[in-house]
């Protein structure tokens, strides 16, 4: 019986054993997790810092003395391929550039001299002998800028009305009046000057309109928001979209284009709750040489179809730089090329804090196989090569290095590092088009020229926080599409949409008479280009 007891009793402390085993198993298995768990969670802090704290830039310096290269011999490290023979980058000498004067720094400013004539009398006359002295010569003592303010003024037109001589005492006088020009906008006071004044502020300054009523008022004119933003709609369907719908087919007749797309939220849409994103298409041309075009359009949604839509009559095998977004799939029989700048965005979210010279960590690698490319086309521009040329060197200089690239790929072990996977991920969904743009010196190697004309949609956003209607969105495209144009080729944004409404261009205008407003037109450079 006792023997019996002592027998229950070892096997149930064999039971216990066995499970306190387990749960120290278990509980070794959670704290691995935990420090997994932590370990990303330190990293996406850290990733958050970075972001909201520090330094904006995505410059990563790599041609630093005595620091190990990805492309030179590594004696810890093994390499992932050999490639090209390390680089000796020499920095340019900084020279101080000079000083400009007053006159040549504000050379292009209308100058007005004023005599200066403070002496009394009695000071003007000699000390030795009392005589009048006389002016013998001037000479400029002082220069001053002058702010002179903006001037409002009401002007009235007088219509003549004519009559025949002849017919004056006959039964049927004959009369004819002279009305004029008609109003830019019927039964409205907006002139063309005044409309292209708030067009400038709320596109070119980004100052929204209950502002600009308010500086109205300072300026004893009470013009309110919502007559201005009437007459903005109203002149960009009248007189804008013949420009943009020209534009529209400039483009379309183009090879090399890049586009983006950015939120934006309208009020009163059909169907649709306050709250729901609706879009802005950037449709650019890319670095062909030719006269730059930019063009903004308004969807309610963000499927590809739009893109697709918005293309529709371009010639197949086009060449179109985008960003990662599926949507631009829709786009068909086109050579879809990759951006470079995106990537090398995703790998440096990847480097954990304080590991940005660490060569031996996988996203530092991949980020200096993107710095590398960058480098080689920051040479070919400085050198100023052909498009030919610089597909030549494309195929020589960067191929080796996209190849390395790929296989850097293949290699790297993200690990627990989520932002590396995420990396990692992006650039295998994106391994078919990598190497697009070595098909022709004209395609770019990243989509910053969208993202940079997109820029002032984000601006904006913030500045005007919404669009009341669809049609409102619509005209807030139209317009951009015209002040981005107008940047692009340097002109004065007021001169320029002054020029636009005076000419009053129309659907019955012909191509050739609305290329002759567009801002590559000589005789718009010449009247509207800032010197």
């Amino acid at each position: 019986m006792n023997k019996s007891s002592k027998d229950i009793q070892l096997l149930e402390l064999k039971d216990t054993i066995l499970q306190l085993n387990k749960t120290i198993e278990t509980l070794n298995d959670t704290i691995v997790r935990q420090q997994s768990d932590n370990d990303n969670l330190r990293a996406e802090l850290a990733w958050f810092r970075q972001k909201f704290f520090g330094s904006s830039s995505e410059r990563h310096v790599t041609n630093i003395e005595g620091q190990m290269s990805l492309f030179g011999n590594s004696p810890e490290v093994e390499k992932p391929v050999e490639l090209i023979e390390p680089e000796i980058v020499s920095l340019p000498k900084i020279t101080r550039k000079k000083k400009p004067t007053l006159k040549e720094q504000f050379k292009d400013l209308p100058v007005r001299q004023v005599s200066v004539d403070t002496l009394s009398p009695e000071e003007k006359a000699c000390p030795l002998c009392g005589v009048e002295m006389v002016p013998i010569g001037t000479e400029v003592i002082r220069s001053d800028v002058v702010y002179t303010p903006p001037k409002l003024e009401r002007v009235e037109y007088i219509a003549t009305t004519y009559a025949c001589t002849e017919c004056k005492d006959t039964e049927e006088p004959q009369f004819i009046k002279d009305n004029g020009l008609p109003a830019l906008i019927p039964g409205s006071y907006a002139s063309e000057s005044l409309a292209a004044y708030i067009l400038y502020r709320k596109y070119g300054l980004f100052i929204p309109l209950y502002r600009q009523e308010k500086d109205f008022l300072q300026q004893n004119a009470p013009i309110g928001r919502a007559s201005m933003a009437h007459w903005i709609i109203y002149i960009a369907m009248e007189y804008l979209q013949p420009m943009y719908d020209y534009f529209h087919t400039e483009i379309l007749k183009r090879r090399f284009l890049m586009m983006d797309e950015t939120p934006i939220q309208v009020l009163h849409e059909d169907g649709r709750r306050a709250q729901t994103k609706s879009y802005f298409w950037l449709i650019r041309t890319g670095e062909d040489g030719l006269n730059p075009i930019i063009l903004f359009n308004y969807t309610p949604t963000r499927a590809g179809e739009n893109a697709k839509q918005f293309l529709n009559g371009i010639a197949p095998g086009f060449y179109l730089m985008a960003d990662g977004y599926q949507g631009y799939n829709k786009v068909n029989e086109t050579n879809r090329c990759c951006c470079y700048a995106h990537i090398r965005r995703y790998l440096l979210e990847a480097i954990p804090k304080g590991q940005e010279k660490d060569y031996a960590h996988p996203a530092v690698q991949g980020v200096l196989y993107c710095d590398k490319l960058f480098a080689y086309e920051r040479s070919y521009k400085e050198k100023g090569l052909s498009y030919k040329q610089i597909e030549k060197r494309r195929l020589k200089d960067q191929q080796p290095v996209i190849e390395g690239f790929l296989t850097w790929l293949e290699q790297v072990n993200p690990g627990t590092n989520s932002k590396l996977k995420k990396a990692v991920t992006y650039i295998q969904n994106r391994k078919d088009c990598l190497m697009t743009y070595l098909k022709d010196g004209r395609c770019s190697l990243s989509n910053n020229l969208s993202e940079n004309s997109i820029r002032p949609v984000t601006v904006g956003r913030k500045n005007w926080l919404f669009s009341d209607s669809p049609d409102g969105a619509m005209a807030n495209a139209l317009c951009l599409t015209i002040v981005e144009m107008a940047k692009s080729y340097n002109l004065n944004l007021y001169e320029y949409l002054n020029f636009v409404l005076q000419h009053r261009p129309n659907k019955k205008m012909s191509e050739e008479e609305l290329s002759k407003l567009a801002p590559w037109n000589e005789e718009v450079l010449n009247i509207c280009k800032i010197n």
